[in-house]
């Protein structure tokens, strides 16, 4: 092999070691290899419609983590994590003319309009300076090539569809190994520092006792997560029964913000449940996770489909619909100031923490979109700048599956506030962690206080208007949920102690993975 060789693997959401196609191909082809990451200037402008910060404070550190992260594991290699602030296509520009002896440039393709515009301008300058690219496909749990489809075009638009299809005749291809050293930087080639959230003109944001996702960032942190919520409490085993959970690190995987960043491989998840379910049980919720992949993956696919249209206001279905663009509205949605305090606490956890569950991300979109009747797209933007788990294909597709212009099979599909709040935190506990002027008001009375009687609020310390706002809007379907009994006093104490069932009209689609571009597994 002619030492002269360099391969420089540009990564962007594929920040592993483990099952990563990139160094697997690199280590074959190059006496070299510059791993690399850019901090690109335009994640961290505003958003496309409503100039919202793209990349917030809590995905910021968690970025920034998972890069200290996989530089310490590629140290331990014998190599390095190379890091500059730039364009992709300048940077690796420079680093082809500083090298003088570069083969190739590598990366994973990615699907969404403003990744494929880097990949052509990294494409454009590796073409002028006559250096090779080679490119892998490596972020679904089935690879693009094995779907049971002759071409995209073909991708089915119900989900069932395109499930039963990959289920029944595609197959999940084996990890790639890890390799046990990796060929070294060239030398003299500096390191580069990684820079601070200050450098990147963000603030650090304030950790939050209360947040369900207390994780750090990283491929280390990925993977102990997965040890721990399989091998160490075989928490998987009833995931189907409690994902649909508020409160706490476990009732879900967790594992949305790290696949988001290509901390953990969905194939990795995949076989490690495979394994899981041959060494110790096999059963609904074993098979559930590998369900919600799927969601992730069509997603992905469904936006190979459909291009740009996953980003335009009448979505998929070319749907015109009469979106109001209430700044006022929308301010008191995302600062949690709705009046409607199941909207309220789960709005307020994403603004705290940066992360959401997916019963709550489905319960706040459907209140934009059907409760107030605003552009989808501010929810989507809102989403984009603040969750941790941000995945721009499940974000976008799961907002258009609620607004009701994109893969739903189902017309007019609404949640009810109420009768959401009531069966998912029945007691009223959710609500009061993170709306803590209701805090006085006890049981499942706390999801409607509007229709609790003068006497009971004085006495829980609520003036509507005042200490907590009137509701913006109610809807008539909310009603049924109240107690007519003397006094008023709210809500009927129906629904169970937990989720242990999720109703048929409402079942989650994208993985509990997430749902902003993924649901939140």
């Amino acid at each position: 092999m002619s030492s002269s060789r360099t391969v420089i693997c540009l990564l962007r959401n594929d920040l592993r070691l483990h099952d990563n196609e990139l160094f697997h191909w690199a280590q074959r082809n190059a006496e070299h290899i510059v791993p690399l990451y850019c901090f690109d200037p335009t994640h961290y402008v505003g958003t496309y419609n409503y100039s919202l910060p793209k990349t917030g404070p809590f995905r910021l550190r968690f970025l920034l983590e998972g890069i200290r992260d996989l530089r310490n594991t590629l140290i331990n290699k014998g190599s390095n994590l190379v890091v500059r602030r730039g364009k992709p296509e300048e940077v690796v520009a420079d680093l082809i003319r500083q090298l003088g002896s570069v083969s190739s440039v590598a990366f994973h393709e990615e699907v969404t309009s403003e990744e494929l515009n880097v990949e052509k301008r990294v494409k454009d300058v590796c073409a002028q300076m006559k250096v090779k690219v080679h490119t892998c496909w490596g972020s679904t749990l089935y690879h693009r090539d094995d779907l049971p489809f002759p071409h995209m075009s073909r991708l089915p638009d119900v989900y069932t569809q395109f499930r039963k299809a990959v289920e029944s005749e595609g197959r999940v291809r084996p990890v790639f190994s890890t390799p046990e050293k990796l060929n070294p930087l060239p030398p003299g080639l500096e390191e580069g520092a990684i820079p601070t959230a200050e450098d990147l003109q963000q603030t650090e944001p304030v950790t939050d006792p209360r947040s369900a996702f207390p994780c750090g960032g990283g491929e280390s942190q990925a993977l102990a997560r997965l040890k721990h919520y399989f091998w160490d409490t075989d928490a998987v085993a009833t995931y189907k029964e409690t994902r649909n959970g508020l409160i706490g690190v476990d009732y879900s995987t967790k594992f949305s913000p790290w696949l988001a960043m290509g901390c953990i491989s969905p194939r990795y998840i995949y076989h490690q449940i495979k394994q899981y379910e041959k060494e110790r049980t096999a059963n609904q919720s074993t098979y559930w996770v590998i369900f919600e992949l799927l969601w992730r993956d069509y997603f992905r696919f469904v936006s190979v489909k459909y291009g740009n249209r996953i980003f335009q206001v009448k979505g998929l279905q070319d749907k015109s619909v009469p979106w109001k663009k209430d700044m006022k509205l929308f301010d008191a949605w995302k600062e949690g100031r709705t009046g409607v305090p199941f909207v309220d606490a789960n709005m307020r956890e994403l603004a705290a923490t940066g992360f959401m569950s997916n019963r709550g991300r489905q319960n706040v979109a459907s209140f934009l979109t059907k409760d107030l009747g605003l552009d989808w797209r501010m929810g989507a933007e809102w989403f984009e700048s603040l969750l941790i788990d941000h995945d721009v294909c499940s974000n976008y597709g799961n907002w258009l599956y609620s607004a009701g212009i994109g893969n739903d099979p189902r017309e007019n599909r609404k949640f009810n506030m109420i009768k959401q709040g009531l069966d998912y935190d029945n007691n009223g506990d959710y609500v009061r962690g993170w709306v803590p002027e209701l805090q006085n008001i006890r049981g499942g009375d706390v999801h409607t206080p509007w229709a609790l009687s003068t006497a009971v609020l004085a006495h829980a310390h609520v003036t509507l208007g005042d200490t907590y706002p009137a509701p913006i809007v109610t809807a008539p379907e909310w009603s049924r949920h109240v107690n007519k009994k003397a006094g008023g006093t709210g809500p009927s104490p129906r629904g169970k102690k937990g989720p242990s069932h999720t109703p048929k009209q409402h079942r989650d689609r994208g993985i509990d993975f997430y749902f902003s571009r993924s649901k939140n597994l």
